[in-house]
């Protein structure tokens, strides 16, 4: 793991993030002595603030967007914060910045959410000033590029300063405390992986639905699209972890080994095997919201909603279909992973005129966290010649189980690790090219064959090419 760093230095500390993310997280780990008591936090930014600035900003954010029970925790925190102004096309400020971090005895940690286009000043700068040595560390917010091409870039400057082992690469997904229980139910639990495999699990769907909108993200999201935005990371990370085999052991490489081979065993995704779509007016929780051209207030062809049907070429996952789908102005929020298993392969019950169905296990991720495995049971009760079955559910709500731990922000576990170096929920430079690379082919598909986004009403479940999508295969996708 390295050194655990004595100072945090956050680019882009008075942005949206920070506010809601970063500053609430970094409070929390400190309420909760998870941080040395000499870490010292210095925020830059272009905004024209001192420390004293700083703090009251910092202070706003913390009262909007702690829990009540933390605000207590706020005041303490604030001496930890520090601020420098800085324009990262401006070589010249490094050095007031490189000043006001001081002496790093045991390593500098660096938190870079800026705009992609800030990224080679901004590792420009930190090498002239000597913020770049060998006990810097530096985390990495999306997005990184906009294809291969792009995000090959941006990897090469970070890496002509800094080698791979200090590169961490943030997928905030990683961070959630489901998806990191996906790897727990896996490979902590002996009745589940002798089942994981082709010949026992019929198919996988992942669904990442949100029924928010643009929500100030226009000049971001008209150039991404939901493909872009969501497949090419949290739902590819998603999968990888679900296909993934067994690593030798819980750490960063033996993780992201595993993760990269499922990446790079993806099979090409046919015209047939995706589906577009973009939201029109409609209502969400009953009221009234704008389609996507009326919220960016002009036409456009970029994507609200994807749907995929995906393949796994390998001995463990030949022939199942991965069913991922995300979009904007859905029914409802929910991200979650499904896993439907085979029918047993001969009912002992058919000649009684019972039924079965095949087990089901589900796995909530947001906004409830718990796991739901569907079994079939016997009715209570007697019938002359004959036996009930029932489908009944195991649920492991993550709340009610863990009643006594609090509630954390998935950042609150990364910026954790960023402090103290270890790498194995971050994302490494060979899986994101695997991933772009099947995102670009993806988007070539569309290109060749002229496919445009389907529209469908803001508060349904996407364009109804989505449900033929999965239906043709007999697939029912879980709502």
């Amino acid at each position: 793991m390295g050194f655990t760093a004595d100072c945090l230095l956050l680019f882009g500390a008075t942005g949206d993030l920070a506010q809601r993310m970063l500053l609430p997280s970094l409070c929390a780990l400190d309420a909760d002595g998870l941080v040395d008591e000499h870490l010292r936090i210095v925020g830059t930014a272009r905004q024209d603030l001192d420390d004293a600035g700083y703090r009251a900003f910092a202070r706003k954010a913390l009262e909007t967007y702690l829990p009540d029970y933390r605000k207590p925790a706020i005041e303490p925190f604030l001496e930890r914060l520090h601020y420098q102004p800085l324009d990262a096309n401006n070589a010249m400020g490094f050095a007031d910045l490189a000043a006001k971090v001081g002496t790093v005895e045991r390593g500098l940690a660096i938190f870079l959410s800026t705009a992609p286009s800030l990224f080679e000043p901004t590792i420009a700068g930190l090498v002239a000033s000597g913020l770049a040595g060998e006990q810097t560390r530096i985390g990495l917010e999306k997005p990184l590029g906009t294809d291969l091409a792009t995000s090959r870039h941006i990897n090469d400057a970070v890496s002509s300063a800094f080698p791979e082992d200090r590169i961490f690469r943030i997928d905030h997904y990683l961070g959630k405390e489901t998806v990191q229980n996906l790897l727990a139910l896996r490979f902590a639990n002996v009745m589940f992986e002798p089942l994981w495999n082709a010949a026992h699990i019929d198919h996988v769907q992942i669904t990442v639905a949100e029924t928010v909108g643009l929500e100030g993200r226009v000049g971001f999201y008209d150039g991404a699209g939901a493909l872009r935005d969501m497949v090419q990371n949290h739902m590819l990370q998603l999968l990888a972890l679900v296909a993934m085999e067994p690593p030798a052991s819980f750490d960063a490489t033996a993780v992201r080994d595993e993760k990269v081979k499922v990446l790079r065993s993806l099979r090409k995704v046919e015209r047939d095997e995706t589906v577009t779509g973009q939201y029109r007016a409609g209502a969400i929780g009953g009221a009234a919201v704008p389609g996507y051209d009326q919220e960016l207030g002009r036409d456009s062809d970029t994507e609200t909603f994807v749907a995929i049907k995906a393949h796994v070429d390998n001995w463990r996952w030949k022939g199942v279909p991965f069913y991922l789908r995300t979009g904007k102005r859905l029914y409802e929020r929910v991200t979650e992973i499904v896993v439907q298993f085979r029918p047993v392969p001969h009912s002992i019950f058919a000649g009684r005129g019972a039924r079965t169905q095949p087990n089901q296990l589900v796995i909530g991720i947001q906004p409830a966290e718990n796991i739901t495995l569907s079994l079939m049971a016997k009715e209570p009760g007697l019938d002359r010649g004959g036996i009930r079955l029932r489908e009944v559910s195991l649920d492991i709500s993550m709340p009610d189980a863990f009643a006594g731990p609090k509630k954390r922000i998935a950042y609150e576990r990364l910026l954790l690790d960023l402090i103290e170096g270890d790498q194995t929920l971050f994302v490494r430079r060979d899986e994101v090219e695997a991933q772009w690379e099947w995102i670009d082919a993806i988007r070539q598909t569309w290109d060749d064959h002229a496919i445009t986004p389907k529209t469908y009403t803001a508060g349904s479940w996407g364009p109804s090419a989505a449900i033929a999508l999965a239906e043709r295969d007999g697939v029912t996708w879980h709502e």
